[in-house]
This record gives structure tokens, C-alpha cells and sequence, in this order.
């Protein structure tokens, strides 16, 4: 691995690289230690060259999104992380289909749908990631999800060659789909819409929006469900039961709001989010037999790592 010669051939190329990056500012927990080299492109040619000049130096590469959903631990990143954030985030209308880059805020995807009169990604209204993490997941709420609606997407190798892979390519399942398996980057996904009802739709995202105000804990630094419900029953309800609301380890706390929520009071280290999250399951396997999943991408090394 030659991060210097790839810090150079990317700023020879006019890509905008920076060295020990903070990743604790690209998340949504503010939790994370350093990316050796990052960078955020503006075009897919942009992209393109940052993964095949990383393939050609053998630096591994690590992609992210917004941040949420995402644990980067406190020895941070080896290698080049690339960040597909807004300035990754072209979108448009197509009769009855919407075409986002993947770093376009999937919340911002429901809203352009709904102001042009299609219905079927109001479900996106509360997930707050971008449309290339959401489609990794496939990301879903209030009983919708990505595959529901997704069409296809064009997906980038690590050579920055790109395909075209369609809805049943991906083999969408819960919070799952092929490309959690067999790493590849989306670039821009297509989803098929239906003409709806405009206002009925901004009345349901308004309700679920005054829901979430009321028993998620927005105000705080946090990563959003930490874990898979259940068949049955959900996590929340699970760990509230076990005694664990409110349980601290350092300035990491399960939210007193949402037993499913971590939240960071203020300078939380990864160790202590993974304290909560291994205690929780470990208490919850021996209360009530089951198991816990977790629903956070965890990236990085742990700061002995380092």
C-alpha cells in the first residue's frame, strides 16, 4: 500500500485529497479516528479516477455516505475513503422515474418525488442517509422499502468500470442486498414512481415527521436504529425491558427517548458505543433467548490498531 504516491497522483489529476482526515466530522454520531487520504468527488469521471488510481497503488478503499448508519472506530481508516455527499448528488424526473447520483440525500429524493407528484418514496422521508447507502441496504421505514421501487442502479467495480444492475441482480431481502456481499459502488440509482396524490403525501410525511420528533432522540448525535427488530417484536421494546434505557459508558448512552438509539453526549469513543451495543445483546440473549442484530456498518480499526 502507497498512500503517498496516491496522495500525488490524485492531486496530479486535479482530485482535492486531504491526509488524516477526521471522520468523526462526516458522521452522524460524531464518533470516528482519522482516514489516512479522503476525498469527496464531483463527477463519476472524478470517482472513476480516485478508485482506479487506488486499485493501480493497492490502497484499499472505503466508501461512505452521509455518515449515518456508520461506526468508524478510534484507530480510524486505513487506506483512501471516498465520500459521496452532496456535491455527488445530481437528481431528475423522467415522466414517471427519478434518477439520483448516489450522494443525494434519500430525504431530499422523497421530497423532489413528491413535489413533481409521485408517490412511492415517501417512506424515504425519515432516512436519513443518501440514495447509494439506501440502496446498499435497502434502506426502508413505514412499511416501504428500496426494493419496493427501485429499478436499477449503475454500480462502479474498484476498477471504476460500471454496470447496470437491475432489481433482481441486487437480491434485495431485509436490510439487505447483494452489494453487502460483493463490494461495489453506486453511482446513480433509477427508481419507478407512480403519479399520486401530492397533498395526501406531504400529510403523511408531516405525520411521520411529528412521530419521530416525538420518540427519537434528534437533538443528539446518533447513527439512528442500532438494531434489527425481530422477528415479531421490536429491538426498542426489548432492551427497555431488559432495564437498559439510559444505561451509560462513558459519554455514550442508550437514549432515554428510544431504547434503540445510542446517542453521543458530547465526546463518545467508538470502544464505548461498542461497550453499550455488545452489553445490550449479551443481556438481551439471556433475558429473552433472542438474539440481537445489529444494523450499523462498522468501519476502521480500534485505536490499539493503530
Amino acid at each position: 500500500m502507497d498512500t503517498r504516491a496516491l496522495y500525488a497522483d490524485l492531486t496530479k489529476h486535479g482530485i482535492a485529497v486531504s491526509e488524516c482526515e477526521p471522520l468523526a466530522h462526516h458522521t452522524t454520531w460524531r464518533i470516528g479516528g482519522p482516514a489516512d487520504l479522503f476525498v469527496s468527488p464531483r463527477t463519476v469521471r472524478e470517482l472513476q479516477q480516485a478508485v482506479a488510481s487506488a486499485h493501480a497503488f493497492r490502497v484499499p478503499v472505503t466508501v461512505i455516505g452521509r455518515g449515518s448508519n456508520l461506526l468508524v472506530l478510534d484507530g480510524g481508516v486505513r487506506g483512501l475513503v471516498v465520500q459521496l455527499h452532496d456535491g455527488f448528488g445530481d437528481i431528475g424526473v423522467e415522466e414517471e422515474r427519478l434518477v439520483a447520483q448516489a450522494g443525494r440525500s434519500f430525504v431530499s429524493a422523497a421530497a423532489i418525488s413528491v413535489k413533481h407528484g409521485l408517490t412511492g418514496l415517501e417512506f424515504a422521508s425519515g432516512i436519513p442517509g443518501t440514495v447509494g447507502g439506501a440502496v446498499m441496504m435497502n434502506a426502508g421505514a413505514h412499511g416501504g422499502e428500496v426494493k419496493d421501487v427501485l429499478l436499477y442502479a449503475d454500480v462502479m467495480d474498484f476498477t471504476g468500470e460500471i454496470r447496470r444492475m437491475t432489481h433482481g441482480d441486487l437480491r434485495f431481502a431485509y436490510r439487505y442486498s447483494w452489494l453487502k456481499d460483493h463490494p461495489g459502488i453506486v453511482v446513480a440509482a433509477t427508481f419507478q414512481l407512480r403519479p399520486g396524490d401530492r397533498d395526501a403525501s406531504l400529510q403523511q410525511i408531516r405525520a411521520w415527521s411529528q412521530r419521530r420528533a416525538q420518540t427519537q432522540p434528534l437533538s443528539q448525535p446518533n447513527c439512528g436504529s442500532v438494531f434489527r427488530n425481530p422477528p415479531g417484536t421490536h429491538a426498542a421494546r426489548l432492551i427497555e425491558a431488559a432495564g437498559l434505557k439510559g444505561l451509560r459508558c462513558g459519554n455514550a448512552q442508550i437514549s432515554e427517548k428510544h431504547a434503540n438509539f445510542i446517542v453521543n453526549l458530547g465526546a463518545a469513543r467508538a470502544e464505548e458505543v461498542l461497550w453499550l451495543m455488545h452489553h445490550v445483546q449479551e443481556t438481551v440473549a439471556a433475558q429473552f433467548g433472542i438474539a440481537l442484530e445489529t444494523e450499523v456498518r462498522m468501519i476502521g480499526e480500534p485505536a490499539s490498531g493503530r
